[in-house]
Order: C-alpha cells, then sequence, then structure tokens
C-alpha cells in the first residue's frame, strides 16, 4: 500500500511540482491550501508523513507541526520561503525531522520524503537491552527500548535527530566527535545534509538541555573539530 502525505502549501504551482515528485516515487498525495482544512484531514488519521508550509494565508504550518508531535512520531518535513537560521531552528524545536527551504530541488525533497518514511518504517533494533530504572546519581540516562534520554531523571523532548545525536555524544562522553561522524549517526550515510544541519541540531539540543539544567553546558564546541559531551 502507498504511503499517505498530506501536504500543506498554499502555492497552486509548488504544491502542483511537489505532489508531482512524490508521486512519481509511489507515494499517494493529499494536497491542501489553507491549515485549518490540513489540520481536520489530519485528525482523520492515516497519514504517514507530512509536508508542511510555514506561511499560510490562515496561520503557519509550525502550529500543525507542534500538534503532530505532541501526538505522535509522524515524520513532518518544513518547507519554508526563508532561509533564516531562527526560522529553521523554531521548526527543529518544534518537532519538525527535516527542513527545506525555497527554493528547493524537487527530487532532493522527494529523496528527504523517502528517507524519512525509511527510518520511521525501520523496526525497532532486537538487540537492545531491556529499559532498567535510572540510577538516582545519573546525570543521563539513555532508554535505548523507549528511545528516550533523561536529564537528571527528567525525559527530554527530543526530535528523532536530536535523539540521535545526543545518544552518539553520550556513547563517546568527554570524546570529540566530528560534525561528519555527528551526520552519519543521526541521518545516515546516504544523506544529502550538510555540516551545518548539525550545528542547528546542535542548537536546538543545547537549549533543550538548558531549560532542564539551566547552570550548566553539556555540549563543548570545539572549533574546527567538532563537538564533545561533558558529563
Amino acid at each position: 500500500m502507498a504511503a499517505q502525505v498530506l501536504l500543506l502549501e498554499d502555492d497552486p504551482a509548488i504544491a502542483r511540482t511537489v505532489a508531482y515528485a512524490l508521486e512519481r516515487e509511489g507515494l499517494q498525495v493529499t494536497h491542501s491550501l489553507l491549515l485549518q482544512d490540513a489540520r481536520s484531514l489530519w485528525s482523520a488519521g492515516g497519514f504517514d508523513l507530512l509536508v508542511l508550509d510555514v506561511g499560510l494565508p490562515d496561520g503557519s504550518g509550525l502550529d500543525l507541526c507542534r500538534e503532530v508531535r505532541a501526538a505522535g512520531h509522524t515524520p513532518v518535513l518544513m518547507l519554508s520561503a526563508h532561509g533564516e537560521e531562527l526560522d529553521r531552528v523554531l521548526g527543529l524545536e518544534l518537532g519538525a525531522d527535516d527542513y527545506l527551504a525555497k527554493p528547493f530541488s524537487p527530487r532532493e525533497l522527494a529523496a528527504r520524503a523517502r528517507a524519512l518514511l525509511r527510518r520511521a518504517a525501520a523496526p525497532p533494533s532486537s538487540t537492545s537491552p531491556p529499559a532498567q530504572p535510572p540510577a538516582p546519581s545519573a546525570i543521563f540516562y539513555a532508554d535505548r527500548s523507549g528511545q528516550r534520554i533523561l536529564l537528571h531523571n527528567q525525559p527530554l523532548p527530543l526530535t528523532r535527530r536530536e535523539y540521535r545525536l545526543l545518544s552518539c555524544l553520550l556513547a563517546g562522553a568527554g570524546r570529540i566527535h566530528t560534525r561528519d561522524a555527528l551526520l552519519s549517526a543521526a541521518w545516515g550515510d546516504d544523506s544529502e545534509s550538510t555540516d551545518r544541519t548539525v550545528d542547528t541540531h546542535i542548537k536546538t539540543l543545547r537549549a533543550k538541555l538548558r531549560e532542564v539544567d539551566p547552570a550548566t553546558d553539556y555540549i563543548v564546541t570545539h572549533r574546527g573539530m567538532g563537538y564533545s559531551l561533558r558529563v
């Protein structure tokens, strides 16, 4: 059965281009011009991926992104006419899994959509050990079976890629991880993302860690080298 994609885009020309690119990959696309209509469609259920524009006549796709992320783990790809870092960071903080700034290549969009669907469909590893309660003195606790990480016994509201980034840093705590290594850990070897994408996600990850522990900067930047986790 074809994966179901909900496309929220108010520009008909862009919507046709996106829908054509996704349908060529065997995906079934339902298009909505308005946020309210897309919200109603999403509430009815059945979608495997959401592609959401930011600027809309009746609101912002970021609002729907927030609602989708609060309800579960359905992948979200954000589109925007703005390429500024602030827009990307806001989308990622709200739980978007990926972000594309207009103008973009339809082939790149289709490739990113396929990658998001592959990762969402991947079964959890059967080799993960059973979850154990965190030790009272532990700063971080990685619950691999539940795919969550706790800081001072408080669950962190991480996106899928933030979880993978922090897991990589935590596994090699104190060691410097290059941006290439972090990119591979969180996006996979076939990713077309860049070092800049890692930097943006590290920024949102830092903000979430500070919400739990404002007094400590756990992620250390090593200029020209990469990042390490201080525990």
